[in-house]
């Protein structure tokens, strides 16, 4: 097995350090965060407000509708002492379905019905296109927030939370993630806790993968989450979202003979 070894501090003190200087390197001094009052994107808005002040991060709430937990998202913003916006997309996430599953035979040659899974991800890709409009105008970059652990099952919506300017997590483990927000003192520990969920489907990450984030931590650091069906159960999930994590491939008009 593997050896294992993380220093929480030097990592949280390393992403300050390399958001300072890409912004130095690419001339820019705002960043914008969608602040869902998770570990990840608190621990992202507490990293970017040390290595660019707190005055030019700006946090946006992004509810769909109503959200219970939206208390948490506020409190992240307020600790912080970042800016904050509220956009609620449920009116545009309603848009969308009215439109695009009201069935006209006169309008199209084919039909296209509610389906729950692509309507779960309909929410990041709405928020990934509202987080965009914003950044453009304020001239900010756009932070993913999205860590290893997700990445690599493909717990992630292609062209919603996987779209960024840069990612300041995916280097690091869901659990890794929580280390790092710990060394923060700025953060409320509860915040940094906090059971992982995507605010849409009503279940926690693990629930609806099925895999603890530990067993997906040990088997990335360590090669085996030391279960042999967990993980078989990994590999076939980052196998099959390998096409999340990579560019589009492009199909060469000019190949070799």
């Amino acid at each position: 097995m593997k050896k294992y070894s993380f220093n929480a501090e030097l990592a949280r003190d390393n992403l300050v350090k390399g958001v300072a200087e890409l912004a130095e390197k690419q001339n820019f001094s705002k960043v914008v965060i969608g602040i869902s009052g998770g570990k990840d994107s608190t621990v992202c808005a507490a990293i970017c407000a040390r290595a660019l002040g707190k005055e030019n991060v700006y946090g946006v709430m992004l509810p769909d509708g109503e959200q219970k937990d939206i208390a948490d998202s506020i409190e992240v913003c307020k600790v912080l002492g970042i800016n904050k916006k509220t956009v609620n997309i449920g009116k545009m996430h309603e848009a969308l379905l009215e439109n695009l599953c009201f069935n006209d035979p006169a309008d199209s040659e084919f039909n296209v019905s509610f389906d729950k899974e692509s309507n779960v991800n309909v929410g990041p890709r709405l928020r990934m296109t509202t987080l965009r409009y914003i950044a453009q105008y304020l001239g900010a970059r756009l932070v993913g927030t999205g860590n290893l652990s997700e990445s690599t099952v493909g717990y992630c919506t292609k062209d919603g939370d996987t779209s960024c300017d840069f990612a300041l997590l995916l280097d690091l483990t869901s659990i890794e993630v929580v280390e790092v927000g710990l060394t923060l003192p700025e953060l409320p520990r509860h915040l940094v806790k906090k059971t992982p969920t995507d605010g849409l489907s009503g279940m926690s990450d693990e629930e609806k993968l099925g895999i603890t984030y530990q067993a997906i931590h040990d088997y990335i650091r360590l090669g085996s989450s030391g279960d042999a069906e967990t993980d078989a159960k990994i590999k076939s999930k980052e196998a099959s979202s390998a096409h999340k994590r990579v560019k589009p491939p492009v199909i060469d008009p000019f190949p070799e003979d």
